[in-house]
Order: C-alpha cells, then structure tokens, then sequence
C-alpha cells in the first residue's frame, strides 16, 4: 500500500458565493441529494424536502422505480424539479437496481437528456459508446458524469491516476471516481487525485472509514459530495445527512485552508465529539472541522495524514497506550499514566505532542459532586484523600483516573475484566 501526504499541496483557492437566497459559502462544492423512491409521486415528494434542506441539487435514481414510463415520467420530474436534475439509471453490474435491457437503460438516459436534465451519469464501461452515440446532439447545458464504482477496495494512485486519464478519454464533463475504504488512510490516496485534477472531479471512498472523503472533498477540490434526506436512507454505504453535513460539520464555510481535527477511535461514529467542537468553532470564528476518525492502525493513520493541515486529535479506545508510543514527545504527566488522549500537531515542524486530559476532568467532576453532596469547602483539601477509590477498567481511561485519584490521596482500587476470567483487583 502506497503511503501519501495529501496535504503537502493545497487545493484550488476557495470561492464565495451566493447560493439559496444569499448564504455566503467559502467553496464552491455541490451538494446533491440521492433520492430512490419506487413511484413518481414520491420522488416528487422528496424533491421538496431536498430543496428545503438547502441541498444544490438531486441525483434521480430512477433504477428505484416501479412501474417506469420513460418519456411521461422523466418529463414530470424534470418540470416538477425544484433543483437542478441528476439522472443515474444504475445497472446491477455496477451495484445498481437496474437488471434489464441495456440499449434500453441507455436510451433513457439521452431521452433524460433530450428533456433538458442538467446531469446525466454514465458508467464508464459504457461511457465511450454513449458519448459517441450522442455525438454534437448533446446539449450545452448538460454535464456528462462518467462514473466507475470500486465496491471492494481503494488502487493505488498510479491506478486512480490512471483510471482519471481513461474517464476523460471518454469524452466525460465530470470524472467520478467511487471507491471503498480497507483503510482509512485508503482515503489519502483519493484526495492526492482530486487536489491535483485539472478537470471537475467527484472523489469518494465509501464506507464508514472513508467519511471524511464525504466532509473534506470541500478541502481537496472536489466538484460535489452527496448528502441524504435522512440518516440510514443511503444510496451509498457511508453517506452523512444533509443536515449534518451543514449544521454538524459547517460544510459551506470548509476550503482549501480549513484546518482538520478529529477524535480517533475504534469504534467512533458513537462519539458526540464533533457535536462539541464543530460548535465552538464556528462560535468562534475559527476555521476548523471535527471529524470521526475510525482509526484500525494508529502508526499508519499519523504518518500518512502527516500535514499540519491535520492538526490535533482527540485519542479514544483502543489508542490511548498506543499514542504514547506514536508521539514524538510526551506531557511527563501522561507518561507516568502510560495513555495520550490528546495529540497535538506542533505547526512549526509538524511534530506530535501528547498529553493527558482524562484525569483532571474526571478527577475535578467527581471532586466537585463530593464537595457539593457534602457540603464541603474546596479550602479543605480535597474530598478524595484517605478516601477508598473504585476504578472499573484498566484501559487509558482508567489509568488516568487510577492516576489522578493517587495524586490527591486516596486508595485506589483497580476492578479489570479479562476475557474468559473474574475480575481482577489492584492495591495501588
């Protein structure tokens, strides 16, 4: 596996502009919501709500169809649109619905055309034959996206390069390129393509390790990312709400200067991390995102996102002891706990530095509810010492708390559980 920097060159320089009634966004990436429905009328239907949620326009798959009228239907949902149109008819050969005639499957996509659909995508197994048939039929304002799907893995760069020069060979407007994350430092390798692409270019790596391909195309130069109405509801594995992509993530404000954070874990999606920081950021002015990152190999995710655009990261199960030995320098204090689960990205020289929180937020929480219950003065010391002081669990998190119990007095106790034994117990 070929090893990147993405971030050692930076993306096209952000644009503002007005879009839905004048929000101001830093970058001109799209936001497209896939809508499947199996009828006309609920496809009209979600239509509505995806230009309520401010989304730039919907991809129509129209494989997710029943009971399909071509030349009736594409007109109504081309009329009845209250956003620019993208018609994808997605065969099963390239992890679509679709299982019928191809000539026919083809033939809806140039009718989708012909009726004035503003994008159209076309597999890249068949993109030279479909270019060619329309020859200088097609219309100006039209954008042909030539797509290929990698359901299993990530190629390498050479590959991707590759791959990008055989799109545009086609005679495609847009290159889209779908792959799937292994890895997620799988997705490093998408950005490089889509930093140094000289043509509009839609890089994603599905899957829930390849989520920040999803946030931070708006970083890389990416034409569009997609959004869906509502969380579970995907065409895609691995694709974030709307809603979270602008009220969670701030995406209309992220570009090229953007600085990333994020909390690395295994597993993650569960922590209301990004909830927090994204929030002070944008309370604050300050240009930064906060990401899930589902981290399997801790070594390799630090050293492949070496940039100091990557600048901090929360550290979570099951990290904290392996960040101590992937810092380049250590807080003594979290030495001494054995766990980081803080890393900070020195901006001078893009060293990592690791430091311990765990302990005095824990520590200090649980002093203040003894100080509180008890009606205690802080000047008295704290309510820990000669106290006996329970910890259930031996990882980082619970070191840092075995820790700072020490420190302020008291006798502390270590309950662990161990695969297939009973608990055991520690006198510290």
């Amino acid at each position: 596996m070929d090893t990147v920097n993405p971030l050692l060159v930076s993306s096209a320089s952000g644009l503002k502009m007005d879009v839905n009634g004048g929000e101001m966004r830093k970058n001109p990436t799209l936001i497209c919501a896939p809508l499947m429905a199996d009828s006309i009328d609920k496809m009209v239907t979600l239509m509505a709500k995806a230009k309520a949620t401010t989304a730039d326009l919907v991809e129509i798959r129209l494989d997710s169809l029943k009971n399909f009228n071509p030349f009736e239907d594409l007109n109504v949902l081309i009329k009845q649109s209250p956003l620019p149109t993208l018609f994808t008819y997605r065969p099963v050969w390239e992890g679509g619905q679709y299982d019928g005639d191809e000539k026919k499957r083809l033939d809806v996509l140039r009718l989708a055309m012909e009726l004035g659909a503003d994008y159209i995508d076309v597999e890249l197994k068949v993109a030279h034959e479909f270019i060619k048939s329309i020859g200088g039929k097609k219309p100006e304002k039209i954008k042909v996206i030539v797509s290929s799907h990698n359901y299993q893995s990530t190629p390498s760069v050479v590959e991707l390069g590759n791959l990008v020069v055989k799109i545009q060979s086609t005679g495609a407007d847009i290159v889209k390129i779908a792959t799937t994350a292994i890895d997620i430092t799988d997705v490093a390798r998408i950005f490089q393509i889509t930093v140094h692409s000289q043509v509009p270019i839609i890089g994603l790596v599905m899957g829930e390790r390849g989520l920040i391909s999803r946030i931070l195309c708006t970083k890389f130069g990416g034409y569009l990312t997609f959004g869906t109405l509502e969380g579970g509801v995907v065409s895609a594995p691995g694709q974030p709400t709307i809603n979270d992509l602008l009220n969670l993530y701030n995406f209309r404000q992220l570009g090229p200067d953007t600085k990333v954070y994020g909390i690395i874990g295994k597993p993650v999606g569960h922590s209301k991390s990004p909830m927090l920081y994204n929030e002070a950021f944008k309370s604050a002015g300050f240009n930064g995102v906060f990401v899930h990152l589902l981290v399997d190999d801790l070594e390799m995710f630090l050293r492949t996102y070496s940039s100091t655009d990557f600048a901090g990261f929360s550290c979570t199960i099951p990290h904290k002891e392996t960040a101590v030995k992937c810092c380049d320098e250590v807080d003594p204090v979290a030495k001494s706990i054995g766990a980081v689960n803080c890393i900070i990205r020195r901006q001078s020289d893009g060293k990592l530095f690791g430091c311990n929180t765990d302990y005095i937020g824990a520590i200090s929480a649980i002093e203040d509810g003894l100080q509180a219950g008890y009606n205690m003065s802080s000047a008295a010391g704290s309510p820990l010492a000669g106290k006996l002081f329970v910890v259930i669990g031996a990882g980082g998190a619970g070191k840092a708390l075995a820790y700072g119990a020490k420190q302020k007095g008291a006798r502390v106790v270590i309950a662990n559980r161990t695969y297939g034994t009973m608990h055991l117990f520690f006198l510290l």
